[in-house]
């Protein structure tokens, strides 16, 4: 599904996407969480700021909530999604694109954005890439030297029992109300699925060193997704492009 059905999947939930995250206790309250993890006293006054993996927006809501003074590009693969977010009510410092976060470049960046970025968010946006290295690689590059890199993601599986609970929610509320809502239950089943077989914490703070990035760490997210949703962050080291 990562090479592209996925993605159709996304675009047909996409109308009912809003209504299923809000189902979620926490979710909205989660992201901001993690978008208060970037620092934004460390990120400069207007800072550029990419939200990778959009979607409708509730990503870039909570960094918009967060850092207020921002420019702001959300990215997505799927139009629908894209579709949903623009038709909501934005300041014009935030803009939507449609692309493949992977197949960015640093020359979009300075097009879109007026240059690298000081900071690059992406929730739930890992663990659907086909080639996770490709993904971690690129926004490193998409990074000034010195900014920061987090990531929102589910990771279960160091922890048995956050497998066990992650399988029991799936089953007993998302794909079911998944169905209800849309008609389809593919995409959630993936969903339930792909984070059953995503790397474990360790695995992803070991990518992200691999990738280049320097003080890697990971933090849980509280309530119910404790264990189960975290957040991964790090930056490009400040010695990036000098020369040595």
């Amino acid at each position: 599904m990562k090479h592209g059905t996925v993605t159709d999947e996304f675009d047909r939930a996409a109308d009912a996407y809003d209504r299923l995250v809000a189902a979620n206790p926490g979710y909205h309250a989660h992201l901001r969480v993690s978008a208060r993890r970037l620092g934004a006293d460390s990120l400069g006054p207007r800072p550029r700021v990419l939200d990778l993996g959009c979607g409708t927006g509730a990503s870039t809501a909570a960094l918009l909530e967060t850092v207020p003074s921002a420019r702001i590009a959300g990215v997505d693969a799927s139009q629908g999604m894209l579709e949903r977010a623009r038709a909501k009510d934005w300041p014009s410092s935030v803009s939507f694109h449609r692309a493949r976060a992977e197949e960015l470049t640093p020359a979009w960046a300075e097009r879109e954005l007026g240059g690298p970025a000081d900071a690059v968010f992406g929730a739930y946006l890992l663990r659907n890439c086909p080639d996770p290295d490709a993904l971690l690689e690129t926004a490193v590059s998409l990074l000034r030297p010195g900014g920061r890199l987090v990531l929102h993601e589910y990771s279960v599986a160091d922890s048995a029992a956050a497998r066990a609970v992650w399988t029991a929610v799936c089953w007993s509320v998302v794909i079911p109300a998944g169905r209800t809502l849309t008609g389809r239950a593919d995409l959630f089943r993936y969903l339930w699925r792909s984070v059953l077989e995503f790397d474990g914490r360790r695995e992803v703070l070991a990518r992200m060193r691999r990738a280049g990035l320097e003080c890697v760490a990971s933090a849980p997210l509280p309530g119910w997704q404790y264990g189960i949703t975290h957040t991964f962050a790090g930056k490009r080291s400040e010695e990036v492009g000098d020369g040595s």
